[in-house]
């Protein structure tokens, strides 16, 4: 829980600066694993500190410290205000004209206030699924994981603005690998740090984690015996945990906003989008409806205002195919001349936001599983990323799953191994035949999605249904 004595310390700064703001982080992160039925090491890491962020005339300026005394603070918001100071004259983006935030608030994790198990008991409990999945001696590595992060932060402007929020991560990873005859297959409880929600032991409910040992190293044994997945044209049904991967990488990396204005070509890449295309282009079939959706509480990426102050709420970015709103904070809304949603992210105290993914959810259809797997006559299920390679503009992609399953005249059959796909982002997406109903969706999320100069990591999240694509160019591993 953040300090009060913090809050009292940001209420005593003085500055010369316009506007002035103060983000303080507190957070920890407890990491506990069984590899093999061997406890590892335990891992805790305790980080805090503040980014003070200040205004003047036409510029911006910024400074961190872990100093969270009053004279730490004060100092650093006067090397923010001086560099804002120096760089007014030269500032390509006019800050007199950029959104402040006006509403103060809070926001708490949902069943932040349940107590969690103490370390002994999560070993415990890691202990017995890695256990359990060791159903024969071509199980060679079981890896049982479970992260909790804490996080506390505190903003505050020298308005009178005041944001708390409380957040409680909950990441359950389980790992099999099977191993026989030279080959090596591996599979995981919703892919690698894929498994990430806000709450409590619901998390791991969420996720099927307790029993999953069995379950999971039972498939991994059956990839083993599994032939290649075939190549060809096929229609392919994803399940909401490749589904997961497929909006990140294309459309919520290609929707930036900053990303769009070419910040990050020279590092993460551009975008095939642009600004013009707002309002009118088809990025999708009319089935495709994507949300930035900062309202459910459970995904990773849930909050109540973003870490520039701004509000945080339910909007369309695609609505019936045609793309409507890009992910763009207040300081790019105002460079772009374009409305966006409430996106300023930053991964840590020490690093400035900037526009990033957050919770980029697909809307449910109306198909039940079953009806779109018996409306395919010759087609593939594939679940769970387990490789992915896109171009530059966000584009071309290739990506590669940990299980296929075929479907032959509205049948599922045959387990393959090593099933890949690729494509061209918006002629996939204009391909999709199906939405799968509330009954097929799932909520994934991860910690690991990077971006930005200097880098920064941040948790996202991604809900979806069930989808069906047509004819697309399906291919096996070597």
């Amino acid at each position: 829980m953040i300090d009060e004595r913090w809050a009292q310390a940001a209420r005593s700064l003085k500055s010369r600066a316009e506007f002035w703001s103060l983000r303080i982080v507190d957070e920890q992160i407890d990491d506990h694993e069984v590899r093999n039925d061997i406890a590892q090491p335990l891992r805790t890491v305790r980080d805090r500190g503040a980014m003070l962020i200040a205004w003047v005339g036409a510029g911006a300026g910024y400074a961190a410290t872990a100093n969270l005394s009053a004279a730490g603070l004060q100092q650093a918001l006067d090397l923010a205000t001086a560099r804002a100071e120096a760089s007014a004259a030269l500032s390509l983006i006019d800050h007199r004209e950029v959104a402040r935030p006006s509403a103060s608030g809070e926001y708490v994790s949902p069943n932040a206030q349940h107590t969690l198990p103490g370390r002994a008991e999560w070993i415990d409990r890691l202990g017995a699924e890695c256990a359990a999945a060791k159903l024969d001696s071509r199980i060679v590595e079981r890896v049982a994981a479970m992260q909790i992060i804490h996080t506390d932060q505190l903003y505050m402007t020298g308005d009178g603005v005041r944001i708390d929020q409380r957040f409680r991560f909950v990441m359950p990873q389980l790992s099999v690998a099977a191993h026989a005859n030279g080959d090596t297959q591996v599979r995981t409880l919703g892919g690698n740090y894929g498994t990430l929600g806000q709450g409590g032991m619901d998390v791991l409910a969420r996720f099927g984690f307790d029993g999953c040992g069995p379950r999971v190293a039972a498939e991994a044994l059956q990839l083993l015996a599994a032939p290649n997945c075939p190549s060809g044209k096929r229609d392919l049904l994803l399940m909401p945990d490749q589904m997961m991967l497929q909006i990140h990488e294309s459309i919520g990396h290609p929707l930036e906003l900053d990303r769009i204005l070419g910040d990050e070509r020279n590092f993460a890449g551009w975008s095939f989008v642009k600004p013009d295309m707002f309002g009118s282009y088809r990025y999708g079939s009319e089935l495709l409806n994507v949300t930035f959706d900062p309202e459910l509480r459970e995904e990773a990426a849930a909050y109540a205002f973003d870490d520039d102050g701004s509000e945080a709420h339910k909007e369309y970015l695609i609505r019936n195919g045609v793309l409507e709103r890009p992910l763009g904070g207040a300081l790019s809304q105002q460079r772009a001349g374009m409305p966006g949603v409430a996106n300023s992210r930053a991964s840590n105290w020490n690093r400035p936001p900037i526009d990033r993914m957050a919770n980029l959810n697909i809307e449910p259809g109306d198909s039940s599983l079953d009806e779109m797997i018996g409306n395919i006559e010759h087609g593939i299920l594939m679940r769970t990323n387990t490789s992915w390679s896109i171009d530059d503009h966000r584009n071309k992609f290739q990506f590669g799953c940990e299980l296929g399953q075929l479907i032959e005249n509205g049948k599922l059959t045959q387990i393959v191994k090593q099933p890949n796909y690729r494509g061209i982002s918006a002629n996939f997406w204009r391909s999709l035949s199906a939405v799968g109903n509330a009954d097929t969706r799932e909520v994934y999320g991860t910690s690991m999605c990077g971006k930005g100069e200097p880098a920064q990591i941040i948790r996202v999240g991604h809900a979806s249904p069930a989808c069906v694509f047509s004819s697309v160019d399906v291919f096996g591993g070597a």
